[in-house]
């Protein structure tokens, strides 16, 4: 059998740590017509990732996953991007169009993932490999920041990552980073040994199994969808497991009405009733380990500081804009290879 060595785990952030955004709340239609208006008048396109609200997503012009919407940007003809989704996402937006403003409508809408494997940190463990003479390549989820990604090989998406793995020449050892729960999903999938990083999605990590369980008592018949960044205890129990993209595919795919129970981030359910509208889908909830509660904490708060109000600021203002770095070259390099090509 394929192991997983395991680097030791970090600590799991709570959700609710993060400190609510209060503003003045604004009709969010006129917030809409807003928006309509100000991407004609500021040449702009906005993309938006499945896991932002549902009302930032009916005024977008690309809605979709990581992998989708990396190569959506490529096809971007305004000259101004305005990325509802997280750091990350919008780093790479410009990497791949150094030409275009790229605009995130909050610099703080950051990713636990990301946060979970530094640059310093990363160097240092493939310097560490290194010595031992270990002949490695490293692979990172793309839920990392620019400078992470221009120290590794590959670049996944969920749903390019098998693909990728099975491209590693057998004799090389594979580094995964920064999701250990995609990485030992990867191992099991593929057979591939890897050696993975101890980091987890903070909203991920924390569904409750027993809450799972009796959902699906409560609701015969329902059948639990997962995202593989869940622990190996939901996928065990799932009856189908896949990014967001091969989730929304699946759901298309039966026609006879069906309740789902969804295992990932709570606003991913808004493009899977647009997608299937004949289904019911209902949130697997989450629970917080120091207390045992269970919580609405299945809703990211880094995707949640994506507002209307926010997104019409940006456009409006022409900020906050992601700036080009030095390190954005050689991220481009492998992010074009293994996203695009």
């Amino acid at each position: 059998m394929p192991t997983a060595t395991l680097l030791p785990p970090l600590p799991v952030m709570d959700p609710r740590s993060f400190e609510a955004d209060e503003r003045t709340e604004e009709d969010p239609l006129d917030l809409m017509d807003e928006i309509d208006r100000l991407k004609k008048e500021k040449d702009a396109t906005i993309l938006a990732h499945y896991y932002v609200d549902g009302e930032i997503q009916d005024v977008a012009d690309f809605c979709g996953d990581s992998l989708q919407l990396a190569r959506d940007a490529t096809k971007v003809t305004t000259g101004t991007i305005v990325f509802c989704g997280v750091h990350f996402m919008a780093e790479s937006a410009k990497i791949l169009n150094p030409e275009k403003r790229v605009l995130l409508p909050d610099l703080l809408a950051g990713c636990s993932l990301a946060e979970s494997c530094t640059y310093p940190a990363l160097k240092a463990r493939q310097e560490e490999l290194r010595a031992e003479g270990r002949d490695f390549v490293t692979v990172a989820y793309i839920n990392t920041s620019a400078a992470v990604k221009s120290l590794c090989d590959w670049i996944v998406t969920s749903g390019n990552a098998r693909e990728i793995i099975e491209r590693v020449p057998a004799d090389k050892e594979i580094l995964f980073v920064p999701d250990r729960h995609l990485g030992r999903y990867l191992v099991e999938v593929t057979g591939r040994e890897m050696i993975l990083w101890p980091g987890s999605c903070m909203v991920h990590e924390i569904f409750s199994l027993t809450d799972m369980r009796r959902a699906k008592k409560n609701n015969p018949g329902s059948e639990v969808i997962a995202h593989p960044e869940c622990p190996e205890n939901i996928l065990a129990e799932s009856d189908f497991i896949g990014g967001t993209e091969k989730l929304k595919r699946y759901v298309m795919s039966v026609a006879e009405p069906r309740t789902f129970l969804v295992a990932t981030e709570a606003a991913m359910i808004h493009p899977l009733e647009k997608a299937a509208p004949q289904h019911t889908f209902i949130p697997v909830p989450g629970i917080m380990t120091d207390s045992g509660e269970t919580c609405a904490c299945n809703r990211c708060p880094h995707m949640a500081r994506n507002t209307l109000q926010k997104t019409r600021d940006c456009l409006r203002d022409g900020k906050p804009e992601i700036q080009w770095q030095d390190y954005f070259d050689k991220a481009k390099e492998v992010l074009t290879r293994s996203l695009l090509q």
